[in-house]
């Protein structure tokens, strides 16, 4: 009797909608369906969210598709605590917050008029039409709130097949925005999907396109390519790689991507592994992808960091050796083994002995340098140059000694440089 229940229970949790159960999501649909007809939907559930709860994953962003307009959105969020926000007004989109929970309305649109890159749209209460004018089947597949599905486009066989299809012809998709190439991409990695040849020539045929795409638009694709969980098989699919090569040629070291399986559990998963992966080498490859796509100062001097040191570490044999506890404390453990990775995965082979660096790196401890500017000022010494320097020499003494400087040592330092003052 007990499994029955349980097994009823687990049927029931899979046909409501889990997050429905949200309060904020109760009150939001409460509050769209006040004085409308029971007969017709007025919004339903749409996108990743849709896609995650059938293949029973993890539910983050939700975005709403809406036969309301934005106006009428506000007026019946009028007097509630729901903040609205005007994110993409043009397009029908607002996103509205309660509680700090974040939802995505859109109202159901068509496209007028297209260039490749912005859309002129019309706004319609027609969930059909809507669907058409989306990019992928699996992107057209609709959720009530009582966990009810419209599918007009048949992107639940797809999504349970794992085949990422253009709606309709894949040429006219494209052309309305050309960012859908790289989408494509990301989608059908995700999936593992096999593209149809239709596609991929209509792909080639529209390459050009992603140059008029900003740069800002295809660095946030790039970031969520590398940021799947099996980017690094990329390799195993000749269609998928093709194409990835052909629109991010300064990705020249895919070939790294095929040993990494081996060390990917020594190390974490990051745009700036990734990044290091496929950009660094001795030719600087990496300063032109970053001035291309106007890359975050931040994601810019690490790279550039790595980058200096893989230059170093090629010619010095001693890198990852005896001065392996010196580059760690300068460079930081996580630096140090993406890398680590780097000289591994330039290997056709490596053996289990030379893994095991990774758990060596993570239980090395490198002590606190023990002197600041504090104990010079104590000393009577003024803040400034002098300071910096007494230390700089103090810290490079103890780094060249194993991390190990006594109280003696420091002052001889100091009194040398005393006449500084």
């Amino acid at each position: 009797m007990k499994k029955f229940f349980k097994q009823t229970l687990l049927l029931l949790n899979k046909f409501f909608f889990p997050f429905y159960k949200d309060k904020e999501i109760k009150i939001l649909f409460y509050n769209l369906e006040k004085n409308e007809s029971l007969e017709k939907e007025v919004a339903m559930f749409v996108g990743g969210c849709v896609r995650n709860f059938l293949q029973s994953k993890k539910i983050v962003d939700i975005d709403i598709a809406t036969i309301f307009t934005p106006l009428e959105i506000k007026k019946k969020l009028k007097n509630t605590n729901f903040k609205v926000i005007d994110t993409g007004i043009d397009h029908g989109s607002v996103t509205v917050i309660l509680n700090d929970k974040k939802f995505e309305l859109t109202t159901l649109r068509k496209d007028i008029k297209t260039d490749g890159r912005h859309a002129e749209v019309k706004l319609i209460n027609d969930w059909e039409e809507d669907s058409k004018r989306r990019d992928f089947t699996i992107n057209a597949i609709y959720l009530n709130k009582r966990g009810k599905i419209f599918d007009p486009q048949q992107g639940v066989n797809d999504l349970k097949n794992g085949v990422v299809k253009f709606i309709g012809d894949p040429q006219t998709r494209i052309e309305e925005d050309f960012l859908r190439i790289i989408r494509f991409v990301r989608f059908s990695m995700q999936y593992n999907s096999l593209i149809e040849q239709s596609t991929v020539n209509a792909i080639k045929l529209n390459l050009n396109g992603i140059k008029k795409i900003s740069k800002e638009r295809v660095l946030l694709e790039i970031f969520k390519i590398l940021k799947l969980p099996n980017f690094y098989k990329i390799n195993e699919n000749k269609q998928i790689r093709e194409i990835f090569s052909i629109i991010f040629p300064e990705f020249i070291n895919l070939n790294r991507l095929k040993n990494f399986e081996i060390i990917k559990g020594c190390i974490k998963n990051s745009e700036l592994l990734f990044l290091s992966i496929l950009l660094i080498d001795l030719k600087s490859n990496y300063e032109y992808f970053c001035h291309k796509y106007k890359i975050s100062n931040k994601i810019k001097e690490e790279l550039s960091l790595l980058g200096d040191n893989f230059k170093i570490f090629n010619r010095d044999k001693e890198f990852f050796k005896k001065k392996l506890k010196s580059n760690l404390y300068y460079l930081g453990a996580n630096n140090m083994k993406i890398l680590y990775s780097l000289n591994l995965l330039n290997k056709k082979k490596f053996s289990k002995k030379e893994i095991e660096l990774f758990k060596f790196i993570d239980n090395l401890s490198i002590p606190r340098f023990p002197y600041d500017g504090k104990t010079l000022i104590k000393k009577g010494f003024m803040e400034g140059k002098k300071i910096g320097k007494i230390l700089d020499e103090a810290e490079k003494f103890w780094i060249q000694n194993d991390f190990n400087i006594s109280s003696d040592e420091f002052e001889k330092i100091v009194k040398n440089n005393s006449s500084l003052n």
